[in-house]
C-alpha cells in the first residue's frame, strides 16, 4: 500500500456541498469553500460523504465532485473520498473503482455497505474481502461509520482485522462513546490506521486521551477552534475547558436542519449563495423556528472565542 505522504489526522471538516437553486453542485461556491476550509485551519478535506449529501447525487456527480475537489486543492492539504452509497456488491465495485480514480489520498469505505443486513462479521469479512480484492492494491483506504442508512460499528475483531490489514489508514469514529475510542486507540496502536472522532461531546476528552483529530460536521462552522483545542488547549486549561463546552452546546444545533444549518452560516459570510440541500425536501426555517436567532449565538460564542485565542499571542 502507497501511505500517503501528509498523514490523514487532525481537524477534517466533512465538505458540504454547496448547490444552485436548481439542485445543480455549485462549483464556483465550492471552490471558495475549499479555500475557507484551508483557510481556518484544516489539515484535511473528507470529500463525497453524508455531509456532501452523496447519497442524493449520481455517480457522475460523486466522480465529479470528488475529482473537482482533488484538484483544486491541489496538494496543499490531504483529501479523502467515500461516494460508497450502495448495498449490491457489483455496484458498490463499480462506485468504488470510479472513485478511486480521482486522485485522493484515501478511499473511504461505508461499514453500513459492508453488512447491508446486519448479519454480522461473517457477512462483514465476505463484503470487505471482495472489494479488497476488487480496488487497487497501494490504494490507502478508511473506514466511516456513517449513521445513514444506519449505524454499524466496527467490532473489536472487525477493527482489528483491518488494522493488521495495512491498508486502511482512517477510521472516522461514530461510536461516540470515549471508552469505546480509548478501545479503539490500544487495538490500532503500531498500525497505520488512525482513529478520527467524529462526535462533538467527547470531542476534547478523546484529543487527550490521544485520539490524533476530529472529523465532525461542526468543522464546517468553527475548523479553527477545534484545531486549537487540538493543539493548545494543554497550554491554556482554563480556556479549553471552557471552549469544550461552548462547542458541545453548538453541535447540538446538528439536528436543526444540517447541513441547511452550515449553508446557512456560509450564505452569511458571502462563501456561496443557496442554502439548497438535495437531502432536505422543507423549509428548515419553517421547522425549526427561531433558527436563525440560534445559528446568531454560535457566531456569536465563535467570534468570541477567536478573539480570547487571538488574544493570548498579542
Amino acid at each position: 500500500m502507497s501511505i500517503p505522504a501528509k498523514p490523514i489526522q487532525g481537524i477534517i471538516p466533512v465538505m458540504l456541498t454547496p448547490m444552485l437553486d436548481d439542485g445543480q453542485i455549485d462549483y464556483p461556491g465550492l471552490g471558495r469553500l475549499i479555500e475557507w476550509y484551508i483557510k481556518n485551519g484544516s489539515d484535511a478535506l473528507f470529500a463525497v460523504c453524508q455531509s456532501s449529501e452523496m447519497m442524493f447525487l449520481s455517480l457522475e456527480e460523486r466522480v465529479a465532485l470528488g475529482r473537482f475537489v482533488v484538484e483544486k486543492v491541489a496538494g496543499r492539504i490531504p483529501v479523502v473520498v467515500s461516494g460508497h452509497i450502495s448495498d449490491d456488491i457489483d455496484t458498490q465495485i463499480k462506485e468504488l473503482t470510479a472513485m478511486s480514480r480521482v486522485g485522493a489520498d484515501a478511499l473511504i469505505l461505508v461499514t453500513n455497505h459492508l453488512d447491508p443486513r446486519k448479519d454480522g462479521t461473517a457477512t462483514f469479512r465476505d463484503i470487505l474481502g471482495t472489494l479488497l480484492n476488487a480496488l487497487p492494491a497501494d490504494l490507502p483506504l478508511g473506514l466511516y461509520e456513517c449513521p445513514a442508512p444506519y449505524r454499524r460499528l466496527l467490532s473489536d475483531e472487525e477493527l482489528s482485522f483491518c488494522a493488521e490489514t495495512g491498508r486502511f489508514i482512517m477510521l472516522k469514529d461514530v461510536s461516540c462513546d470515549l471508552p469505546t475510542v480509548k478501545r479503539r486507540l490500544e487495538l490500532t496502536r503500531g498500525t497505520p490506521l488512525k482513529i478520527l472522532n467524529a462526535n462533538a461531546a467527547i470531542a476534547w476528552d478523546a484529543m487527550k486521551a490521544g485520539a490524533p483529530g476530529f472529523n465532525g460536521v461542526f468543522a464546517n462552522i468553527h475548523p479553527d477552534l477545534y484545531q486549537w483545542l487540538l493543539v493548545s488547549s494543554s497550554r491554556h486549561p482554563e480556556l479549553a475547558r471552557e471552549l469544550a463546552t461552548f462547542l458541545v452546546i453548538a453541535a447540538v444545533s446538528e439536528a436543526l436542519g444540517y447541513p441547511a444549518l452550515a449553508k446557512i452560516y456560509h450564505q452569511r459570510i458571502g462563501t456561496f449563495g443557496s442554502i439548497r440541500c438535495r437531502c432536505i425536501d422543507y423549509d428548515v426555517r419553517e421547522r425549526f423556528w427561531a433558527l436563525d436567532a440560534v445559528l446568531d449565538k454560535i457566531v456569536d460564542g465563535t467570534e468570541f472565542f477567536r478573539a480570547r485565542i487571538a488574544a493570548l499571542s498579542a
